[in-house]
């Protein structure tokens, strides 16, 4: 059984909240980048950097990284997508915005601020998610969410993006 829980429209205007939120708590955008967690988070994080540039006038760097190789249960998977991290610039000394679609245990998040430290060291590391299920494993907590929701292990939650699935919505899965 499925269940919509974000509309097209309530994820743009989630979008248009995290950016206010971005934009309040970073001064100065000349040390901002924003780094997406592929395969959605780096859709999400393109989605968020247009509507600061929108929104204040100054374009904010982006790019995405693959943390397949990272993850603690690599080993357990038989990964079908396996892309190149397209950091395309140096993190050192930036306030680094990661970006995902959706934050459970916080493995993937964990492996993600792997990637970020072997890419150098970043003045700071904030998490901005669309989906937060809460049932954390590893203690991260995001610093902007776009929505909380109980969900647990038996359900899937669906982030849809029109780039991927040619629409944009959320749904809750239980099996």
């Amino acid at each position: 059984m499925k269940k919509q829980i974000l509309s097209e429209n309530e994820i743009e205007r989630i979008i248009s909240r995290i950016c206010s939120e971005i934009l309040e708590r970073n001064n100065d955008l000349s040390s901002l980048i924003i780094i997406g967690i592929r395969k959605r988070g780096d859709i999400l994080a393109k989605k968020i950097a247009q509507k600061i540039e929108s929104t204040d006038g100054k374009s904010v760097p982006t790019s995405a990284i693959d943390i397949t190789f990272y993850r603690d249960d690599v080993y357990l998977k038989a990964y079908k997508y396996i892309g190149k991290d397209e950091i395309r610039f140096d993190v050192t000394d930036k306030n680094v915005i990661l970006v995902d679609d959706v934050i459970f245990t916080g493995r993937t998040i964990r492996a993600a601020i792997d990637v970020l430290i072997d890419s150098g060291r970043p003045k700071s590391i904030q998490l901005a998610v669309l989906i937060d299920r809460g049932s954390r494993e590893i203690p991260i907590q995001p610093n902007y969410v776009g929505k909380k929701i109980s969900a647990g292990i038996e359900s899937d939650v669906l982030v849809r993006l029109e780039e991927i699935d040619g629409e944009n919505k959320v749904m809750v899965s239980t099996k």
